[in-house]
C-alpha cells in the first residue's frame, strides 16, 4: 500500500514539474539572437525594477521583476525577434 502511494506522489511530482515549464521559443543560433542588452532594454520599459534575468531551456530571455504598479511579473521575450512570448506573474 505504501509502495502505491509512493508511485502515486511521484507521479504527481513529474507532472508538476512539466506543467511549470517556459516556452520554446528557438532553434535558432546564438549568433542570430538580439543582444541581451536590448531585450533588457525593452524590458526595462514593462518591469523598470528588475530581479532576473536568464535565457531558458526553452531558448527565450526570462525576465521576472515589478511592474508599474508594483505588481510581480514573469515575462518570456523571443531571442531573434524580441516579441513577447509568455507573460504571467511568479
Amino acid at each position: 500500500m505504501r509502495l502505491r502511494y509512493f508511485f502515486i506522489g511521484l507521479t504527481a511530482a513529474f507532472m508538476s514539474t512539466a506543467a511549470q515549464a517556459g516556452p520554446q521559443c528557438t532553434q535558432e543560433p546564438r549568433s542570430a539572437w538580439m543582444p541581451a542588452d536590448q531585450v533588457l532594454a525593452k524590458a526595462t520599459q514593462e518591469v523598470p525594477k528588475l530581479k532576473l534575468f536568464k535565457v531558458t531551456d526553452g531558448n527565450c530571455f526570462e525576465i521576472y521583476g515589478w511592474g508599474q504598479a508594483g505588481e510581480k511579473l514573469e515575462i518570456y521575450y523571443h531571442p531573434v525577434t524580441g516579441e513577447v512570448v509568455k507573460r504571467g506573474s511568479w
